[in-house]
């Protein structure tokens, strides 16, 4: 393995006899310092909001002022339609944290006299992540955003009501009703995001989720020596010299009965259900580590069948602690798959997981690195 000038590693591997090259991008790990505000915002990939179309505007009820001409007749305007709420895909945002419990749409204008018509209120837009699901309150699927702009509107302006002037006609020559305008649609939304990020962090509570994506990422999470220090999600970018980036999930920890709802258990399965990857985090600390693998894969499978199977790493956390090799080799004796060994505190062995990581982000993609 060797650096060549485009900072790539050129990598030899077997494949059905066969001698091959295959190049893997090389990490970049954060080099500028990080911010000292202590004001994390959290990643929000789902929440429930109150969808209220704009209402519309009032006709109006008026007759003419004509100098000399006293039957001028009605002159009442119609009022403005209200303004849409619509959901649109956009790649500019990454969350739903801009999102709040209730969105409502615009009221249209009021008509006036001279049979001047209220203004039609502009639509509202909320720009989600592309591959968002909208859902009704009865679990019913409204809208699948899975292409750019696309968009659903989730609550419809009202009409806007007719001024006397509309109900006017030879036979009706002064008529003195107008509408008022109608109320906007209604409903209350569930916004869930498909995909939260490519890679999720997978552990016990105080395994060193959070400070693993410290180290291998500019995200803050906060980090402490009490259990769920973590309880929302954080996102970090794994950037690469090829520009490419990786987004990785530091996941709250679960605890055993997770599927049972024990604590906030179906709140933290349901965000490894929106990663595509699924990265074991083992404390190394504890012994027989490799039933904290067994436990979380059974908490999975209990939450949703196959969820365990999904592409995953195994990564054996706290290499730096003192009989923390040994518990290492007995986790490898014990699981059928490649064990990382690292240490998020001290940054050992992060080169070869991010390695590892992007080999598996290449596969997922289908090895095509024009995507």
């Amino acid at each position: 393995m060797f650096s060549n000038k485009y900072f790539k590693y050129l990598i030899v591997r077997v494949r059905n006899g066969v001698q091959v090259f295959d190049y893997t991008a090389k990490a970049l790990k954060p080099h500028k310092p990080k911010g000292v505000e202590t004001k994390v915002k959290h990643f929000i990939d789902y929440c429930k909001t109150k969808v209220i179309g704009g209402a519309g505007g009032n006709g109006c009820m008026s007759l003419s002022r004509v100098d000399k001409n006293e039957f001028a007749g009605p002159d009442g305007g119609n009022g403005g339609n209200g303004g849409h709420v619509i959901f649109q895909a956009s790649t500019n945002v990454k969350s739903l944290s801009h999102l709040w419990p209730i969105m409502k749409g615009k009221n249209g204008k009021k008509g006036a006299n001279r049979c001047c018509h209220g203004k039609n209120a502009p639509h509202t837009y909320i720009q989600v992540p592309l591959g968002t699901v909208l859902k009704s309150e009865t679990g019913e699927t409204l809208c699948y955003l899975d292409n750019l702009d696309g968009y659903f509107i989730a609550g419809r302006g009202g009409a806007g009501g007719k001024g006397n002037a509309f109900f006017a006609s030879s036979t009706f020559t002064t008529p003195r009703i107008a509408e008022n305008g109608a109320k906007g649609e209604e409903r209350v939304v569930h916004v869930a995001m498909n995909t939260m990020a490519y890679a999720g962090l997978i552990g016990f509570p105080n395994a060193g989720k959070s400070t693993l994506l410290r180290a291998i990422s500019r995200a803050r999470p906060k980090v402490a020596e009490y259990a769920f220090t973590t309880l929302n999600p954080h996102i970090g970018m794994v950037i690469y010299d090829d520009q490419k980036q990786i987004s990785v999930a530091d996941i709250p920890g679960l605890i055993e009965g997770s599927h049972e709802n024990r604590g906030l258990g179906i709140d933290f399965l349901r965000h490894i259900d929106r990663c595509s990857c699924l990265l074991f985090v083992i404390d190394l600390s504890r012994e027989e580590p490799w039933t904290q693998l067994d436990l979380l894969k059974y908490e999975l499978e209990q939450y949703q069948k196959g969820l365990s199977k999904r592409s995953h790493a195994v990564i054996g956390n706290k290499i730096d602690i003192p009989g923390a090799e040994d518990n290492l080799v007995s986790l490898r004796e014990h699981v059928n798959l490649p064990v990382i060994g690292i240490s998020g505190k001290y940054e050992i062995g992060i080169d070869e997981l991010l390695t590892h990581l992007r080999e598996m982000y290449d596969e997922y993609l289908g090895n095509d690195d024009t995507s």
